[in-house]
């Protein structure tokens, strides 16, 4: 075999410097004529030197240097990294489900209890011009309970499912809730009300607090939290479908965004009152340069969790812009969470002008990018996500 190898390697040797099979060769791209089996074996090492063309290492094109980021996770100790912010966690609250838990976030409703051991905070204008608050714990076993609990409304769910997070209400909206809250794919923890068909009352309770309405005294409990998703057999941890809504920068290091715009001041609703659902109570964020957090202010004062006395303050800002319409007369709302649309994201005392898609359906969540496509790269924390009505996007101001 050896012998036929050589003389077929010398056959065609001959061929070629005759001329022969020219126009074969120039009819194939570069270095395909190599590719298939036959020739590959049938070559000598003389051809393969006459093929083979070397690029000057000063035409190679270099690729672009990114941020390093989290990649697949790895387990430290007892800790893998969080979904939701990146930072080191307990393995078992890394892979657990989350809680989406419905917040009301006006003035007769402060101070709110455990918001600040909240991954993702997710604001949205409810009727009357006010916002509600969705937030989404994966680290809450030190809370006994959470709260005030409020009632749901459809886009806020949708959120939720993105997040794969259990969904804990007291109350619907319900002629646009009540169906969607009775779905197999919709996992909630809900307080038994009027429209709820699978309740869960052991997971909620009244804390006396004077001087404030009943609708301000129901409380989610950690504890009938626990009970209710055992008795509804909830799954309790991440599928293998599940996609992270961030992209976080690796450890030790920060997203700087350097060659973008300073802005240290953000106003979801602008500085004045307006009929956005930002406006009734003028919600804001200061940026502080020796933490790097963004804190959170409204109705002229510093918004505090109760449960210890913190300023409530983010790693990250996002303004997503999303399409809003007014349904009934009873003033309840809609708004596009699904599909795609602008967004402002702030970090690092940095804004950067973008944009969010999502369209997979429910089960995944909204993902940002800059103008030119590419993914946001968030540094390492909690993140707030203001849903801001597309039509009154003239208020939102930042400096």
């Amino acid at each position: 075999m050896k012998k036929i190898n050589v003389f077929f390697g010398i056959l065609c040797l001959s061929l070629l410097l005759g001329g022969c099979g020219q126009n074969a060769a120039e009819e194939l791209p570069l270095g395909e004529a190599n590719e298939n089996p036959a020739d590959a074996a049938a070559g000598t090492e003389e051809t393969e030197e006459e093929e083979t063309e070397e690029i000057p290492e000063e035409e190679i094109p270099e690729e672009e240097p990114g941020l390093p980021v989290i990649g697949e996770r790895e387990i430290k100790n007892g800790k893998i990294q969080s979904y939701l912010t990146g930072e080191w966690i307990e393995q078992e609250k890394g892979n657990r489900r989350p809680i989406a838990v419905m917040i009301p976030n006006n003035a007769p409703a402060m101070p709110q209890y455990g918001l600040s051991k909240a991954a993702i905070i997710y604001e949205a204008p409810v009727e009357g011009r006010i916002t509600r608050l969705m937030a989404v714990f994966e680290d809450y076993d030190e809370l006994d309970h959470i709260g005030p609990v409020r009632s749901s409304r459809d886009y806020f769910v949708y959120v939720a499912m993105g997040y794969q997070a259990i969904y804990c209400n007291w109350g619907l909206a319900r002629p646009y809730v009540e169906e969607l809250l009775s779905r197999d794919t919709v996992q909630n923890i809900s307080a038994a009300v009027e429209g709820i068909h699978n309740p869960s009352d052991e997971a909620f309770g009244r804390i006396s607090r004077p001087g404030y309405a009943t609708e301000f005294t129901g409380y989610l409990f950690t504890d009938g939290l626990e009970k209710a998703i055992k008795r509804q057999e909830y799954e309790t941890e991440y599928d293998k479908l599940y996609v992270p809504p961030f992209t976080f920068i690796a450890d030790d290091y920060r997203a700087e965004y350097t060659e973008n715009e300073d802005a240290s001041m953000i106003y979801p609703g602008g500085q004045k009152d307006n009929s956005g659902g930002y406006g009734a109570y003028n919600p804001y964020f200061e940026y502080n340069l020796q933490d790097n957090l963004y804190y959170r202010y409204q109705d002229g004062k510093k918004q505090i969790d109760e449960y210890d006395g913190s300023q409530l303050a983010v790693s990250n800002v996002v303004l997503q812009y999303c399409h809003g319409e007014v349904r009934d007369k009873k003033d309840y709302l809609a708004f596009g969470v699904h599909g795609e649309g602008d967004a402002l994201i702030f970090t690092n005392g940095k804004v950067i002008e973008g944009t969010w898609m999502r369209y997979d359906g429910d089960a995944t969540p909204a993902k940002f990018f800059d103008k030119d496509g590419k993914e946001i790269v968030f540094n390492q924390g909690k993140t707030w996500i203001c849903n801001i009505w597309d039509e009154y996007s003239e208020f939102v101001e930042y400096e």
